[in-house]
């Protein structure tokens, strides 16, 4: 039987979010309440698709202590998940959501080396794992010591097997992802304006860049742009997509959130209009959440009429 969607994160972390008041630079903060969750941006895109009951299972690279707290989270969550465990510690990422403001400060560890041999063994792994999966997540960055171009390789590793393969990553790893012609990318307005090299003037200006890169085979291109929404495009149309005005308590989740209903859409064959709609539904609620919290089914769907899509 095949696993709908098979995530990769090779960078994963715990996430800590704490709650304080207000936060007092050089001063003593109190912790108000505190929250762990598993992290990295496969990870929250598989944790968004469980509560879509979306089948997952969740791979890429673990260590130390920290790796096997992650592992026992993920079983408490009920998300299936077949990691490579190497030499190291798993990074910890601390968020610090402060009240008084409804903002968050993320401080995030680099993360473990990995050696050539790791990677020989994760190749193999992946290999096994893509031959059962319809879809393909590749998220996040890269540790030390894995090269630029490895999402590349597992872009076309993936496609041969016959999966789509969903691409959200940034900078050398994205430039180099892509010209494996994965089915879907999530650039930020940020990463697409590097790829194109040039500054952006509006949302139509947005849709020709993501036309351009439909036109290199790639089918949906999704660039997220925060309160300014999303522009969704494909070879046929494009659309502009505004969502409602939320108070933005945290970023952390709300761009893997777009990728899990991007994927979800796709096993359901969803318009590219009705995907516009999803994925910004789903990123908006994420965003409205402190810390790691992340999106639910029921959310989303009741979220769907305040998103505002037009076509460009």
């Amino acid at each position: 039987m095949k696993n709908r969607v098979v995530t990769v994160t090779l960078n994963p972390s715990i996430d800590k979010t704490i709650v304080i008041e207000k936060l007092l630079p050089y001063g003593l903060n109190r912790v108000v309440r505190s929250r762990t969750d598993p992290g990295g941006k496969g990870i929250n895109v598989a944790r968004v698709l469980k509560n879509f009951a979306v089948d997952v299972t969740v791979t890429g690279l673990i260590a130390g202590q920290q790796g096997k707290l992650l592992l026992e989270a993920l079983q408490n969550a009920g998300i299936p998940a077949d990691f490579l465990e190497i030499e190291g510690e798993t990074r910890t990422n601390l968020k610090i959501f402060d009240e008084s403001v409804n903002k968050t400060t993320e401080v995030n560890e680099t993360g473990f080396r990995v050696s050539p041999e790791d990677l020989v063994r994760f190749r193999k792994k992946f290999q096994n794992l893509i031959q059962k999966a319809e879809i393909v997540v590749l998220s996040g960055s890269l540790p030390p010591g894995i090269p630029q171009n490895f999402y590349s390789d597992c872009v076309a590793a993936a496609k041969t097997a016959g999966a789509k393969v969903l691409l959200d990553a940034d900078g050398g790893a994205l430039e180099e992802g892509i010209r494996a012609i994965p089915y879907a990318v999530k650039p930020n307005l940020q990463e697409l304006e590097a790829l194109s090299g040039c500054k952006f003037s509006g949302k139509k200006d947005i849709a020709e860049a993501a036309r351009r890169l439909t036109g290199t085979g790639i089918e949906i291109v999704i660039v997220s742009m925060g309160a300014d929404g999303a522009v969704v495009a494909n070879r046929e149309e494009a659309y502009a997509v505004d969502s409602w005005n939320i108070p933005v308590k945290s970023a952390t989740g709300a761009g893997d959130s777009m990728v899990a209903a991007l994927a979800g859409s796709i096993l359901n064959n969803s318009s590219l209009y009705e995907i516009a709609k999803i994925t910004t539904a789903a990123g908006t609620v994420t965003a409205s959440k402190e810390g790691t919290l992340i999106c639910s089914q029921e959310e989303v769907a009741r979220s769907l009429d305040y998103v505002t899509v037009r076509k460009i």
